[in-house]
């Protein structure tokens, strides 16, 4: 019993360990495919692995068609919206520890929505100068990271508007998830997300030119993709978020930029300066400040 708790409890930071690793991944994989077309190959290989597990173990399906539907959204948003803005972004020349940032910020989007509708009925509860201070502090904090790449040519209305479509997709994802899907085995509800998100990335993927190039990097990258990242990392995230511990995770969550922008200056030589430091501890300070308000105990559990 004590293990288990043990587990439990280390779910989180080994979720945001291996969450960190997928920009990373898509850094690796981009080069050498167009990201609709290594999404739809990655969506396909990890439902064969899901739909087998599944079978072997004989678990059962959901029976509600409620239920179905719901996990179809969560599939759409949380797998199709946020990874397809995440990889086409990465695509369109963004750097991972750039994209990893601003993706990164969910938990201000996620303390704010709860602050304004909390779980709970009764009338919103406002957010706290505490917390206005803190989403200023973050938002200075990427201002201060992402300055010198405005310039560069890094940054653009594009992959800029796909970071925040991903942003939005998982932040939308998140909450629903946790306000209509019904606890169930994270095996057949992930199998289900997947299939939803196959369809919707398809015909995307149909009308991509370039070919994928079976290089070493894209074969690793994609071998890391489904085992690591869906099979693990996404499972971990539904199962977190069904344990009813989401605000933990998003706690967490401003760990993952600073952790993938450090992986990317090791492995591609991306900058890394003194003032990005500054930056990113800024704007952890400012999502803590917004997630943990001194005025009561934690934002209200998604």
């Amino acid at each position: 019993m004590t293990t288990r708790r043990g587990l439990v409890k280390a779910m989180p930071s080994v979720f945001v360990l291996i969450w960190s690793t997928g920009f990373i991944a898509a850094r690796y994989g981009m080069p050498h495919a167009p990201p609709f077309s290594f999404l739809v190959t990655r969506y396909a290989l990890s439902l064969l692995c899901f739909g087998l597990w599944v079978a072997v173990a004989r678990i059962e399906l959901p029976q509600d068609r409620r239920q179905w539907a719901h996990l179809a959204v969560v599939g759409m948003l949380i797998h199709a919206g946020y990874l397809g803005g995440v990889w086409a972004a990465v695509k369109a020349g963004i750097g991972a520890g750039t994209v990893a940032l601003l993706v990164g910020l969910q938990p201000v989007l996620t303390a704010l929505w709860m602050s304004l509708f909390p779980a709970k009925r009764g009338a919103p509860t406002r957010v706290s100068a505490w917390q206005w201070l803190g989403l200023l502090l973050g938002l200075a904090g990427l201002t201060l990271v992402v300055w010198d790449k405005l310039g560069g040519g890094e940054l653009g209305p594009a992959n800029l508007a796909l970071a925040a479509f991903a942003l939005l997709s998982i932040t939308t994802g998140t909450l629903y998830q946790k306000r209509f899907v019904a606890p169930c085995d994270v095996r057949s509800a992930s199998a289900i997300q997947l299939a939803a998100a196959l369809v919707v990335t398809l015909p995307f993927a149909l009308f991509e030119a370039e070919p994928m190039i079976w290089h070493g990097e894209l074969i690793g990258a994609l071998a890391w993709s489904v085992f690591a990242l869906t099979l693990g990392g996404s499972s971990l995230m539904y199962l977190l978020i069904q344990r009813g511990a989401a605000t933990e995770v998003t706690s967490l969550m401003y760990l993952v930029p600073p952790c993938t922008a450090v992986l990317a200056h090791l492995l591609f030589g991306e900058a890394f300066t003194l003032h990005m430091a500054l930056g990113m501890a800024l704007t952890a300070t400012g999502v803590a400040m917004v997630v943990r308000a001194p005025s009561r105990p934690a934002v209200a559990s998604l």
